[in-house]
């Protein structure tokens, strides 16, 4: 199982929107969940699967949980919070979209459609693989992943825009 820490640990981080810290801890509760549950591991199955599967149902009550939170002021300077004092940097102009465009593109999808990305895409479990850790339907998944690689394709054409990037059709001119 511990092969497999460091790909957990990277799409929790993902899943978690860049938080590293409450990444590494759902990674930490995903392999005491496994450890706990152990005797119920099938010997010869898709251990990394397994441990997918766990990582995703705890992701989505760490979602849920932070839903449910109440937000509170950082400081005592009335309504103003640290977030507000800080001063805003210019915008830096790019070439290419960067990592963190493409990052940043992913974290704009819903959580459903960004599981399916990670897992299928990144990840490349098959959708059966895909359906089984998120227990729902192949036709699911494959719904999922063609609405979020749209909304990928669409945020991504919205940033090279942006940038002044032309994007070629699929016809081979550009726009």
């Amino acid at each position: 199982m511990l092969p497999h820490l460091d790909e957990l640990y990277r799409t929790a981080v993902r899943l978690l929107k860049g938080n590293r810290d409450e990444a590494n801890d759902l990674v930490q509760d995903t392999f005491v969940q496994a450890w706990k549950s152990f005797d119920r591991y099938e010997r010869g199955t898709n251990a990394r699967a397994w441990l997918y599967a766990i990582l995703m149902n705890k992701a989505r009550h760490y979602h849920r949980r932070i839903t449910t939170r109440k937000v509170v002021p950082l400081s005592d300077h009335g309504d103003e919070t640290l977030l507000d004092r800080v001063e805003g940097s210019a915008p830096l102009t790019a070439e290419t979209i960067s990592d963190e465009n493409i990052l940043a593109a992913l974290e704009r999808l819903s959580e459903e459609h960004r599981e399916v990305v990670l897992l299928a895409d990144v990840q490349e479990f098959s959708y059966k693989e895909v359906a089984e850790i998120l227990e729902i339907p192949i036709g699911t998944v494959m719904s999922r992943l063609s609405r979020a690689r749209a909304g990928l394709r669409s945020h991504l054409h919205t940033y090279a825009g942006e940038f002044g990037i032309g994007m070629s059709k699929p016809g081979g001119g550009s726009e």
